[in-house]
């Protein structure tokens, strides 16, 4: 399976019964593949729609009917559209139980950046600064390293943070950090990934749960 497939799988384990989740663009539009079975969650996006499905089988998809990051998406029973305003309100009114978000870094208090790339221009922050603020739970999803291999779990950011908000749980190929006041904890690693190599690779100290756990693979 493709590593951000299995950021996602992981990420979806998350899920809880009954809530509302909103899939930021990158890895977390890939979790609505991959919730569990048994488990009841309404997915939304700021473009006005609670009720996502999974992605589209090849030739299905319908061009009208798009996320946030114009990919194309389906629509489950019982699904409600509105405006962009309505949906962005639900965000900064709290209705929003976990937001899923990629990054381009993180920092030790779990403080991220993830819309200003260096050497591209785009068109702004986009959703990610309202999420941060409004939803309950945040959890940001990632490949652990730069393409350069440099870590993307530095000290300080170095790029435009997002918002002061921590994120409460940071999910890479490599581990799963939950995020708290003392710092960064380890939760698991991926099959096959010692403590030492997330070590090497995670530019700030963390933690290791006393019931560290490996990952399915």
């Amino acid at each position: 399976m493709d590593v951000k497939h299995l950021i996602a799988r992981r990420a979806a384990q998350e899920l809880r019964d009954g809530d509302v989740v909103n899939l930021g663009i990158g890895i977390p539009t890939l979790v609505a593949d991959y919730v569990p079975p048994g488990i009841d969650v309404f997915l939304h996006t700021e473009n006005g729609l609670l009720g996502v499905g999974p992605a589209p089988a090849e030739g299905e998809a319908d061009p009208d009917l798009v996320n946030a990051g114009k990919l194309p998406i389906t629509e489950t029973i019982g699904s409600a559209y509105f405006s962009s305003a309505e949906s962005f309100a639900m965000i900064r009114g709290k209705h929003i139980d976990v937001a899923f978000l990629g990054a381009l870094q993180v920092d030790g208090r779990g403080r991220i950046a993830n819309w200003s790339v260096p050497g591209q221009t785009i068109l702004g922050v986009g959703g990610a600064m309202d999420l941060l603020v409004g939803a309950r739970r945040i959890i940001v999803t990632m490949i652990h390293t730069a393409r350069d291999g440099s870590t993307k779990i530095v000290p300080e950011l170095t790029l435009p943070i997002t918002a002061d908000r921590s994120a409460d749980m940071i999910i890479t190929d490599l581990a799963t950090f939950a995020v708290e006041p003392e710092g960064l904890r380890l939760v698991d690693v991926a099959a096959g990934v010692s403590v030492d190599e997330v070590r090497a690779k995670t530019g700030v100290p963390f933690i290791v749960d006393g019931g560290l756990k490996i990952r399915d693979a």
